[in-house]
């Protein structure tokens, strides 16, 4: 995630999809990653190491929900 984060723009959001398909770039391999992705992104959130968000609205990395988000460097992001 920190790595992915560091290349674009410090305001430029990531989807964890893009995560998932750096860790395992074959096609159709990375879904199972989602979901672990999604809870290492919460976690870091909660650190305020990066920000989750859904249409730039700030989201809780306690009740993230389904549907698509977006990662973004937070205070703590180093």
């Amino acid at each position: 995630i920190f790595d992915l984060l560091a290349h674009p723009a410090p305001s430029a959001p990531l989807c964890p999809s893009e995560v998932a398909r750096a860790l395992r770039p074959d096609p159709g391999d990375w879904r199972p990653l989602m979901l672990p992705v999604r809870e290492a992104a919460a976690a870091l959130a909660r650190e305020d190491r990066i920000i989750i968000t859904r249409k730039d609205e700030r989201l809780d990395p306690d009740a993230l929900g389904p549907g698509p988000v977006r990662l973004r460097r937070g205070p703590g992001f180093r």
